[in-house]
């Protein structure tokens, strides 16, 4: 007789210490997987108090509710005849742990701790948590009394252990343990276990779904056996969207993959399994023999429990199917979408407010929010209640149903074009075409008045009048007034937010949507308190490239042709004055960096942990045919400009985490706010580099070709040609003294780098 068995996983959206909300979600997925027929269901990480409580996990109410929450779930007659497993922190022996709590009949049969924590990154398990350090050994937890008066239980296994029934052996991995070096599931494997349950809370980054679904076929590879692995889903209260794809493996092999984003708040994959096909896939020399040459056992928590069906014989098992993983262009659309709405459903609000400029970024972030209404359509179309409920509530009609994206964009979406005399025909003409294109509420104003009036009060108070440096004033000057522009508009934001509506006929307010790029954020290409200061900021952790990937996708998918205008425009603050009628500002000018060295110099600062000297070694390699003069100044420019606006990112806007290179001090990137910011020790060991570097191009020219000479460079992509002195100097190709200086408002930026042209002398 086969040995089938039905296994269902779920991802949920959960809500940080919304434990009635989470309650509701975790027995709706139960009644799911028993409709079914499941035998085992499985739900994600930490379900019932929410993965982020953070510091929430320091109060004894968080695990008190908890253990309430288990008692209901112990208490209600859909939880009868099924393996139950589901995530909760738990206090032993005053002693908290990150655990996974399985249950059967009204009985606990199992408190399996997390034994690796998440430390890196988003994640601070260590301070919440213990790791539970004791692989392969058993102990008791003493029960609370309310679950005591439920199970009849004093107390129950706690521990690293498998779970027997009469037909199969079950082990368990918790998130983190999948990523480390050493996995559990291969001693587990060898200990007997055929199927591996995973509960996970995993984020959502930028390509990085393709990496879950390596690290569990490739171990498979090895063991064989089922593994079922359980993400959370939704925005949970902080920067970060779960992005659910919860999977059921089989020898290797995707059997099962639930959406990676979407509007449900339940969502149950299952797959009917073979266990003897484990059998099939385990038959051979290597496991065997590894499986006796095994010195310690897992210990087993016996039970009468029967895992496969009766009546297999006639049961079909689930067929593999291609694993679904989106382009990032698509990720972009759908992932900040899903947390956009998340936010904005649970905050209370009732819409979105945004700055729309007509470049690539505020298009990006309305594309963004035209997509969520896409998804809010969609779900109410196929029927799910819980959508539709949110939306009546937000727009404040209980009969009201969408018609279609755009009928819905214009009942909660505001976008507004803040103009200024400096300001372009083209960029006003964009954004108006855009909002046209997603059907938002449109606003077109000036705000020259209200600048004019704060410049005029400060002109009362000190008789003196500032100028911008193309009317003869100073960098001071020029700065200053450009700051004020850009901080008005942060004002007159909050006002149109909270009044917009009222002046419409509608009660509410909306949330104040902001948009700079990870790559800005980065260097502080920002004024502080400017209209990037908002509620949240979906566009925070992806980079420019990629934004202007998904600008294009959105022209192709939902036809805004308006975009295409956009995407051939020139990033620009237009916060200086227009010389007739044309831009004499862009961004990459400003910054004196472009986009792709900024996101390049994001991955080796954080991703690959980079200092000034090893970012010049690595970069030296990467960029062979760049005078190591060049890339040392784009290095210290880097640096001292980043350093000088670190500042900035303790106030950043909370923003949708996307890239391993975020700069967020808040969560992410835990770094200092003030530095020395000429960095002379570091420099000079650049500058030690270039020399030694210079020195050597000059000796390798010189045995290839010893009669040529090279003199003044401007073609920076020619060092390493086939050319020799003794004395030899490089110009800087990308950079001037005004280039140097110049900086984006309110970055303060000093001028200890060199302003002239450098000459580097190299003796042979």
């Amino acid at each position: 007789m086969p040995r089938k068995t039905t296994i269902a996983c779920c991802s949920l959206s959960q809500w940080a210490l919304d434990f009635e909300g989470n309650l509701r979600r975790i027995l709706e997925s139960i009644r799911l997987a028993k409709e079914i027929g499941a035998r085992y269901r499985v739900g994600p990480e930490l379900e019932i108090s929410g993965y982020g409580c953070n510091d929430h996990f320091l109060e004894s109410d968080t695990f008190l509710h908890s253990w309430e929450s288990l008692a209901c779930i112990l208490e209600n007659s859909v939880c009868e005849n099924i393996l139950v497993d589901v995530g909760m922190p738990v206090l032993r022996n005053q002693v908290t742990y990150n655990c996974r709590v399985i249950i059967y009949n009204k009985k606990i049969l199992l408190v399996r701790p997390k034994m690796r924590l998440a430390r890196d990154g988003n994640y601070r398990e260590h301070r919440w948590f213990t790791a539970w350090t004791k692989k392969m050994e058993l102990e008791d937890i003493k029960l609370p009394p309310l679950i005591n008066k439920i199970t009849g239980q004093s107390k129950a296994p706690f521990g690293d252990a498998l779970l027997v029934t009469v037909d199969s052996v079950i082990g368990y991995e918790t998130c983190q343990e999948l990523f480390e070096i050493h996995t559990s599931h291969s001693d587990l494997a060898l200990s007997g276990a055929e199927i591996v349950f995973n509960s996970s809370g995993s984020h959502h980054e930028l390509r990085k779904l393709s990496q879950r679904i390596k690290l569990i076929s490739d171990g498979l590879n090895k063991t064989g056996g089922v593994y079922v692995y359980s993400n959370l889903k939704g925005c949970d209260g902080e920067r970060v969207y779960y992005d659910g794809a919860s999977m059921i493996f089989i020898n290797s092999e995707l059997v099962g993959q639930s959406n990676q984003f979407s509007l449900e708040e339940v969502e149950m994959i299952s797959a009917v399994v073979d266990l003897d096909d484990i059998y099939a896939a385990r038959n051979g020399v290597s496991f065997g023999s590894e499986v006796e040459s095994q010195k310690k056992r897992y210990p087993k928590v016996a039970t009468d429990i029967v895992l496969c069906h009766h009546d297999g014989l006639t049961m079909p098992t689930s067929r593999v199917i291609p694993a679904t993983i989106h382009r990032p262009e698509e990720e972009i659309a759908l992932g900040p979408a899903c947390w956009l709405w998340d936010y904005l459903r649970r905050s209370g609000c009732n819409g979105f407010f945004l700055p729309l400029s007509g470049g690539v970024d505020s298009s990006a972030t309305a594309c963004i929010v035209a997509s969520m209404c896409r998804l809010v359509c969609q779900s109410v179309k196929r029927g799910n209640a819980q959508t539709l409920s949110d939306i009546r509530k937000m727009v404040n009609d209980q009969t009201y149903i969408p018609k279609d994206a755009n009928e819905l964009c214009g009942r909660i979406f505001v976008t507004c074009y803040m103009g200024t005399e400096n300001s372009s025909v083209d960029t006003q003409a964009r954004a108006r075409n855009l909002a046209s294109d997603i059907g938002s509420y449109h606003l077109g104003i000036f705000i020259d008045t209200a600048i004019k009036a704060l410049i005029g009060i400060f002109t009362t108070v000190t008789g003196k009048t500032p100028k911008f440096r193309f009317y003869g004033g100073t960098n001071t000057e020029n700065l200053a007034l450009q700051n004020i522009q850009a901080r008005t508009r942060m004002v007159l934001s909050y006002l149109f937010a909270q009044l917009t509506l009222w002046s419409r006929g509608s009660p509410g307010s909306l949330l104040v949507l902001g948009s700079a790029n990870v790559d800005e954020s980065l260097l502080g290409y920002m004024t502080k308190y400017d209209c990037s200061s908002a509620d949240l900021n979906p566009i925070g952790g992806i980079s420019k490239n990629d934004l202007k990937k998904f600008i294009f996708y959105c022209v192709e998918k939902y036809n805004f042709t308006s975009l295409i205008g956009i995407l051939g425009a020139p990033p620009t603050a237009e916060l200086e004055p227009l010389k007739d009628g044309q831009l004499q500002q862009t961004d990459e000018q400003d910054m004196g960096l472009t986009y792709d060295e900024l996101s390049l110099f994001g991955r080796l600062r954080k991703v690959d942990r980079c200092g000034p000297y090893s970012m010049f070694t690595k970069l030296l390699n990467l960029w062979h045919s760049v005078c190591p003069n060049d890339i040392a100044d784009k290095v210290k420019t880097f640096f001292k400009k980043y350093a000088i606006n670190r500042h900035k990112m303790t106030t950043v806007t909370p923003s949708y985490h996307a890239e391993a290179y975020s700069p967020d001090d808040n969560r992410f990137d835990l770094r200092p706010f003030l530095y020395r910011t000429s960095w002379p020790w570091q420099f000079r060991s650049i500058d030690r580099a270039v020399a030694t570097a210079n020195k050597s191009i000059i000796t390798q020219s010189a045995r290839k070709t010893p009669d040529l000479t090279c003199n003044e460079r401007d073609d920076a992509s020619s060092v390493g040609s086939d050319t020799t002195s003794a004395s030899m100097v490089y110009r800087l190709s990308s950079f001037s003294s005004s280039s140097l200086q110049r900086d984006h408002p309110d970055t303060g930026f000093d001028s200890d780098l060199p302003k002239k042209r450098i000459k580097v002398e190299v003796d042979e």
